[in-house]
């Protein structure tokens, strides 16, 4: 039997060559030394914006870009046609769509949605919120929309979405821009 020594504050143990068979895992740990990738964590994010100021009037299924201001996605990313978003892999997904709306009026509701389909058909609203503007004087005035939506994407082909934004009152434009995100979409994988 090996007799133990205390070790001072400054001294140490070499776990490497001193200790033999598997040491166990700290309280909390994982378990691995080596292979993370991106950390461990997220495999997929993307952001995209609209570049033009619009009308809001449903659908939103013009004018995207890929953020390309200090931003690079990670993974394959997404792909867009006509608004309607493809997810480049399978997994749980945080969708965020956020817009930036400016009356010179009120607003009885700023309807933000995300729009999915599972069968690349058919779309239905899976989350919703609801705001208003009221204006205090004779300038424009601002509203900020959000929508999110946890999704299990299981299948890239046909699982999809796209983003809707109404206004129903005074009529009012969403800002758009190619160097800010003013109206967008982030997707954020969370995990399988």
């Amino acid at each position: 039997i090996m007799a133990l020594t205390r070790l001072g504050p400054n001294q140490s143990v070499n776990l490497a060559s001193n200790v033999t068979g598997t040491l166990p895992v700290a309280n909390g740990g994982t378990a691995l030394t080596s292979g993370f990738v991106n950390g461990g964590g997220v495999t997929e994010a993307d952001q995209w914006r609209v570049t033009s100021d619009f009308t809001p009037a449903g659908y939103v299924t013009a004018n995207w870009e890929r953020n390309d201001t200090n931003f690079d996605k990670i993974g394959t990313g997404m792909s867009e046609s006509s608004g309607v978003f493809t997810f480049g892999a399978t997994g749980i997904y945080s969708v965020d769509w956020d817009i930036v709306n400016v009356i010179n009026g009120n607003s009885r509701e700023l309807q933000t949605r995300i729009f999915m389909t599972t069968n690349d058909s058919a779309y239905t609203a899976i989350c919703e919120n609801g705001s208003f503007i009221q204006q205090t004087d004779s300038n424009n005035t601002y509203g900020m929309g959000h929508a999110n939506a946890i999704v299990d994407i299981t299948n890239t082909s046909t699982h999809k979405v796209k983003m809707y934004f109404q206004n129903t009152g005074s009529a009012g434009n969403c800002k758009g821009s190619s160097s800010l995100n003013l109206c967008w979409a982030t997707f954020t994988r969370l995990g399988d």
